[in-house]
């Protein structure tokens, strides 16, 4: 299967070099593509992945700058727009800023690849989160907004939350995920989506990393707005008010 490798990027000049360098060389071998999205950044982000990507000879690397900061969730909106249009048939986001291991790539994929999910992400606190330095405050915002995420779509994920993240293109394409926003809640909207839309979801446990990268979110805006998406998913399921990023393209359409 044709997999990319999409990775998101807001000035990580001091780190993007060494999360391309980690990449599994037997992985990297098997990559269609690595796309870096630069989201606007004010450092030489830019200019470090071009000479990373040099560097380890990729034959395949674009860069796209967004010439305005998008945010989290429009990056991804250009990443997976693009990697539909290339005719990719995975694709997996891996962070910049190195707090998702780069070595467990194949793990992220590997059920997409045998058939087993349509989308899959590596959950942290399926493990020992607070060990590998997960603040406490975000430790239990995760897990209440999680509870409240599960109860609401009747799941019983670990985790909603985590960045690593593979899908498989054609089970995106499926998706509105231009009516998504283009904020961190993003991820949540997502994993809405493919609840409704019948999409197969598995996680798999990952080793938790925070250390000395720079955090562009704000805990209590995303708790607020993952809040807010959950309730307006509520109300869209009871016929109280639709929404149309929960509705199909053809339906949406008529």
């Amino acid at each position: 299967m044709t997999i990319a490798i999409y990775i998101p990027a807001y000035n990580a000049e001091r780190f993007i070099g060494q999360v391309m360098r980690r990449i599994p060389a037997d992985f990297l071998a098997r990559t269609a593509e690595v796309i870096v999205v630069d989201n606007a950044s004010t450092d030489r982000t830019s200019e470090v992945a071009r000479e990373t990507a040099r560097e380890l000879g990729l034959p395949h690397f674009t860069l796209i700058r967004n010439p305005n900061n998008v945010g989290y969730g429009g990056s991804q909106k250009v990443a997976y727009s693009h990697c539909i249009k290339q005719g990719h048939e995975i694709v997996v986001m891996l962070h910049a800023d190195g707090q998702y291991a780069p070595e467990l790539l194949d793990t992220i994929v590997g059920p997409l690849v045998r058939g087993e999910a349509d989308m899959c992400f590596g959950s942290r606190l399926a493990g020992d989160a607070l060990a590998g330095n997960m603040p406490l405050h975000r430790f239990l915002g995760n897990k209440f907004l999680t509870g409240i995420a599960n109860l609401v779509l009747g799941w019983r994920l670990s985790e909603f939350h985590s960045g690593y993240r593979a899908y498989r293109c054609d089970a995106l394409a499926r998706l509105p995920l231009e009516r998504n926003a283009g904020y961190y809640h993003f991820d949540v909207e997502i994993l809405i989506q493919c609840r409704v839309f019948g999409l197969r979801v598995v996680e798999v446990p990952i080793p938790t990393h925070y250390g000395d990268e720079d955090n562009h979110l704000n805990v209590w805006r995303t708790g607020f707005s993952i809040l807010a998406i959950l309730g307006e998913y509520v109300l869209h399921r009871l016929g109280i008010r639709r929404c149309d990023k929960y509705v199909g393209k053809l339906e949406r359409a008529a």
